[in-house]
């Protein structure tokens, strides 16, 4: 239904388009009299007055046809049968098989009964939703064409329409963050009734299983979220010193060393590694880069875990490289040339010039770079999966096995599960944990971008 009715919608745009336009062009030879705005934009008036219109009547009439149908298939059936949720969609399906002649076995009368009424009422709500869309918009075409006249201001109303559009668009985005916030705040809010703030924040333990019944032997669950930020910060400061230095180096490299040629080769092969799915980049650490670590190790005398910080922080290095490079790369070609060239009238040499001037005044996006290559790594998820393990052991051994936060929320929403435990509900928590991380590492970067920014000519 949804997928006719926007085909319908899309023809009737562009029908709207070309009829306006054409009319405004003929307007302008009859009359010969100047438009105020280009035949396009009176075409362009028309298909956004059709455009809002149409999607209007599908957001109030789309729900209502849905609610109709439901209403007539499950007429047929005992209310105490299809009072739960579980109950109403298996039987919803079942409907659906059945009307689509795929469903196996022999249908009871009733479930014959509400197929025959889903379908009548699905035909209904198409045809009914479908042709008020097709009346609704050949009303609005004709009622555009009428008020095309050389003075109207076509497109400064368009130009609304288009302000409108993206303000909603924006609202759009800042509403779906603030939703988001909202379920993590609310559900991290029973966890917190059912366990301390404080053993939460600054326990040394993480041991998450809980009983699934009351007569059942287990453990109560243990919410200490230190030994996660260790592993967290641990990784990510392995990856950073690998990424940190091969990032910035190599952009310096791209942007005041290398010819043009080789920049055209060079930052191409490099920026590969950020299209590289993490899971192929996880099966890299722990087949290959684990197991050299572990030998290595051992044949130095040292005891190494099959599973370590060392090799998810390495991998993962390799992985942020790009966000580095590519950043401050583009940073330090927006440095002004002006600037070079002053510092070289000044008799200092091009390293002088690069570590004196180019890098201070490219300092803030740099920084940037940094801060967004620290928040890719916090978030990631699959290559500590694969290299680094799930025990959450407090350590700074680099060679030990730990787990991150996104590792845990992974694991404790993995499955079916009683969203009302202090087991299930702990991801939330740790998702909230991770938010105000994230949000302090965005500040940082702030503070130090407006600290540090100078304006050039």
């Amino acid at each position: 239904m949804s997928g006719t009715y926007f085909v319908i919608l899309a023809v009737l745009v562009g029908a709207g388009f070309l009829l306006g336009a054409q009319r405004a062009r003929g307007l302008r030879s009859d009359t010969g009299s100047a438009l105020h705005s280009l035949p396009a934009y009176h075409g362009l008036y028309i298909a956004a007055a059709v455009l809002t219109v149409m999607m209007a009547i599908y957001v109030m009439a789309a729900p209502l046809a849905e609610h109709y149908v439901l209403r007539q298939a499950f007429g047929a059936f005992d209310p105490s049968i299809i009072a739960e949720q579980l109950q109403r969609d298996a039987t919803l399906r079942d409907i659906q098989n059945l009307v689509a002649g795929s469903y196996q076995g022999e249908p009871s009368d009733t479930l014959k009964a509400g197929a025959a009424a889903y379908a009548s009422a699905s035909s209904l709500a198409f045809w009914g939703l479908n042709g008020l869309g097709v009346l609704a918009g050949l009303a609005v075409i004709f009622w555009g064409l009428s008020r095309i006249q050389p003075e109207l201001r076509a497109r400064n109303q368009f130009e609304h329409f288009v302000k409108y559009v993206l303000l909603a668009c924006s609202a759009v985005a800042v509403l779906t963050t603030i939703g988001i916030l909202l379920s993590v705040v609310f559900e991290a809010a029973q966890f917190f009734s059912k366990i301390s703030p404080i053993d939460f924040l600054f326990g040394l333990q993480w041991s998450p299983q809980t009983a699934m019944r009351a007569d059942q032997v287990g453990s109560s669950g243990v919410f200490g979220i230190v030994p996660l930020i260790v592993g967290t910060l641990l990784i990510t400061i392995i990856a950073m010193l690998v990424a940190g230095p091969l990032g910035l180096f190599s952009a310096i490299y791209m942007a005041e060393y290398a010819t043009p040629p080789i920049r055209a080769i060079v930052k191409p092969i490099l920026e590969i590694l950020a299209g590289i799915p993490t899971v192929v980049l996880g099966f890299f650490a722990a087949l290959t880069v684990a197991p050299l670590i572990r030998s290595s190790g051992q044949s130095l005398g040292f005891d190494v875990a099959s599973e370590s910080a060392l090799a998810a922080g390495l991998v993962m290095g390799m992985m942020i490289i790009p966000f580095v490079s590519s950043l401050s790369d583009d940073v330090i070609n927006a440095v002004p040339q002006s600037l070079r060239d002053g510092s070289y009238a000044m008799g200092a040499t091009k390293s002088e010039t690069i570590k004196k001037v180019v890098l201070p005044a490219a300092l803030p996006g740099i920084v940037s770079a940094f801060m967004l290559a620290i928040s890719r790594a916090i978030g990631e998820t699959m290559i500590v999966v694969m290299a680094a393990g799930l025990a959450a052991n407090l350590t700074f051994n680099p060679l030990a096995a730990v787990t991150t936060v996104t590792v845990q929320i992974k694991t404790l929403l993995v499955g079916d599960q009683e969203f009302d435990s202090a087991k299930t509900l702990s991801a939330f928590a740790l998702g909230l944990v991770l938010f105000f991380f994230t949000l302090a590492l965005n500040y940082i970067a702030l503070k130090i971008v407006q600290r540090y920014r100078e304006q050039y000519d």
